[in-house]
């Protein structure tokens, strides 16, 4: 874990709760879209993304949402309050709403080991997936082990990829992969690394 004498993240994850009984399992590009909608600055903020909300495991195509689910944004530090203008808005996503309750700022702490759901890098394969992974770590001059999990296809399989967990950090590397993400779609929430500490959410 990142100590008092560890530099602060230049970005920041903002926490919203979330009113609304439920969301299309296929919901990333919709909410995504509504979000800007609701607030166009967000476009031009450089290294925006969005956590992947979290749903109930089952298969159902409308999942319902608990009380505990938030909506997670994170943005540059400098711009954070732009954000609370969210606070009290709905967003309209398919054939449903949320609407966003009282927000709550969150430091990006480092871990040695970080983790996020799935990236898409463009490639299937999980040997050519891998080596694209370790050269984007390359290019961050980030030097850890990069784990890989299951292969996913969400929102009609138009996102792919794996769940990645990558070790071995250094407190200044987790910042890096967190603050940059991995891979594309950040908005729809891929890529979007968060701190973990048991290598158990590889493959689940």
């Amino acid at each position: 874990m990142m100590d008092s004498d560890e530099p602060l993240s230049h970005m920041i994850d903002v926490s919203f709760a979330v009113g609304g009984p439920c969301v299309p399992r296929a919901h990333r590009r919709a909410l995504s879209a509504a979000l800007l909608q609701a607030l166009p600055s967000l476009g031009d903020m450089p290294g925006f993304a969005v956590h992947p909300l979290k749903l109930s495991s089952a298969g159902e195509q409308t999942p319902l949402l608990s009380r505990r689910t938030r909506l997670t944004l994170r943005v540059p530090r400098e711009r954070s309050a732009e954000v609370n203008q969210l606070v009290g808005r709905t967003l309209q996503v398919g054939d449903d709403c949320l609407t966003l309750g009282s927000a709550q700022a969150r430091e990006l702490v480092a871990h040695s080991t970080v983790f996020s759901h799935l990236v898409d890098n463009g490639e299937h394969d999980e040997l050519a997936f891998l080596a694209a992974v370790d050269a984007a770590l390359k290019s961050l001059d980030v030097k850890g082990r990069a784990i890989c999990g299951r292969h996913q296809a969400l929102d009609g399989e138009q996102l792919q990829g794996y769940s990645l967990m990558v070790d071995g950090l250094t407190p200044a590397a987790a910042l890096r992969v967190m603050e940059s993400g991995l891979g594309q779609h950040h908005r729809l929430g891929c890529g979007v690394f968060v701190p973990h500490r048991s290598a158990v959410a590889v493959g689940t």
